[in-house]
């Protein structure tokens, strides 16, 4: 009863804010209780199972009505969150300094030892190799059978995760306050300087430039050569990543609002809300956007930011829902379940609707609703 009527008086709150009655808010049509809280972004395969990590270190497989299939437990917490490969084969990191690499029956295949923890999520190039960044200020890229095929070291922690474009340039963020641009060969093609650690992930706008965020509170627009497009004030700390919407509108958490730049980077509105956004936006099929703050409204809103729909799940952390092609959302609820809420409205039709542009999170725009 008592989270019922948060949620409803936080429906109220956002049916206040609306100029229109239309706001409703949703329920959920399953919820599995995995034990801990999760800050892992789910992954889905192409048959509906649902990957992601948890504080308690289990890399969990959920069929799409809930049912669990199985667990794998690392050494230590997972926030990294999985990526799969074309193969079915499931990658992420762990805070016990390793890659995993897991067959879709959740049995090892191998795992690549680090210097600190994992968090960077995986980037998947179309020829088998991984990259992904570590706390030991490093940035690795392995051959599909686990074995080192290069590494990059940066004098900062590396959180972000990697973008890889069109023509298999890797783009990543680093603590150093460097964003950086790689061949496939591990060279450095470019480095853009920030004002400070950039903790965020990049979204690509095809062929043309890469968004990020810098928590020395701007939100930059650099073209895929390396050269400055423009960059927007807007204040923001959080580590919440930008996407990008059919029309080209790029939305991103900015402290306890949700902010719409549009294409040549001015500001078209903001949305306060109840609490810090750490979690990336994700950009619908139907022109709206959705944010989820840290006080747990999953808020659905039109591009003239009215809010359409909502679902309140008492508390939230930094990981990005994942979306289904039917429009089922997946995300953490009340700390310790994972939720399917179905809202019959799928990811937006761009380069990088979502954190790591797709729901297969790979993290590479070749993969994405539209690849370039």
């Amino acid at each position: 009863m008592r989270l019922l009527l948060a949620g409803w008086a936080l429906a109220l709150f956002a049916t206040a804010a609306c100029a229109q009655d239309s706001y409703h808010p949703l329920t959920n049509s399953w919820s599995t209780r995995i034990e801990s809280f999760t800050d892992s972004s789910p992954a889905l395969a192409p048959d509906g199972t649902i990957y992601f990590g948890t504080f308690h270190g289990y890399l969990w497989a959920l069929g799409p009505d809930g049912r669990k299939k199985w667990t794998l437990k690392a050494a230590n917490e997972i926030k990294s969150s999985p990526a799969i490969g074309s193969d079915g084969t499931i990658y992420f990191g762990s805070r016990d300094r390793k890659l995993y690499a897991l067959t879709p029956e959740g049995k090892p295949r191998w795992n690549f030892k680090t210097g600190a923890w994992v968090d960077s999520s995986p980037a998947l190039a179309t020829d088998g190799t991984i990259y992904f960044g570590s706390w030991d200020k490093t940035f690795y890229a392995l051959k599909p059978d686990g074995s080192l095929k290069w590494k990059f070291e940066t004098a900062g922690e590396i959180t972000s995760s990697a973008a890889i474009g069109s023509d298999e340039t890797i783009y990543f963020g680093g603590q150093d306050w460097k964003f950086y641009a790689l061949t496939p060969d591990g060279q450095k093609k470019w480095e853009y300087k920030t004002g400070g650690p950039i903790l965020s992930s990049p979204a690509l706008l095809g062929t043309e430039c890469t968004y990020f965020t810098s928590i020395d509170g701007n939100c930059y627009a650099v073209n895929l050569d390396g050269t400055f497009r423009w960059k927007l004030q807007t204040g923001g700390i959080t580590q919440s990543s930008p996407v990008i919407a059919a029309d080209g509108t790029i939305y991103v958490g900015v402290n306890n609002q949700l902010w719409a730049i549009m294409p040549d980077g001015k500001k078209k509105w903001e949305r306060g809300v109840d609490r810090m956004i750490e979690a990336p936006p994700l950009a619908m099929a139907d022109g709206s956007s959705c944010n989820i703050s840290r006080q747990g409204l999953l808020l659905d809103m039109d591009p003239e930011r009215a809010p359409k729909w909502g679902y309140y799940c008492e508390g939230y952390g930094s990981a990005s829902p994942a979306v289904a092609p039917d429009g089922t959302v997946f995300l953490s609820d009340r700390g310790f379940f994972i939720s399917a809420v179905r809202t019959g409205i799928g990811l937006a039709k761009s380069s990088w609707p979502r954190f790591r542009g797709n729901s297969r999170n790979t993290g590479n725009i070749v993969d994405n609703p539209v690849g370039n």
